[in-house]
């Protein structure tokens, strides 16, 4: 089974603002959770009920996953310092 991966706006825009080097990273393990949303490593978000993050380097990708529609939605991405600030989900 495939999800389709979505990507909101504000993670769109954090993700324009990388370094090309870190952006070819960031999109191939973007890629990789259509495949396996739930990947060696995920570690799901304490305190939301719908809430994953990956690693990836110094950064991370914060997103939700819809088992019921096959849908992945990248809700932010960032360093690991200051991705979690206002996380309000």
């Amino acid at each position: 089974m495939t999800y389709l991966i979505r990507i909101e706006s504000a993670a769109q825009k954090s993700f324009d603002r990388l370094p090309s080097e870190q952006r070819e990273r960031i999109s191939e393990a973007i890629s990789d959770l259509a495949n396996a949303p739930r990947p060696q490593g995920v570690k799901k978000m304490r305190g939301y009920k719908n809430l994953w993050r990956i690693r990836v380097g110094q950064y991370r990708v914060v997103y939700q996953i819809h088992d019921d529609v096959l849908l992945v939605i990248v809700i932010r991405l960032g360093a690991r310092n200051s991705v979690y600030r206002d996380l309000w989900l």
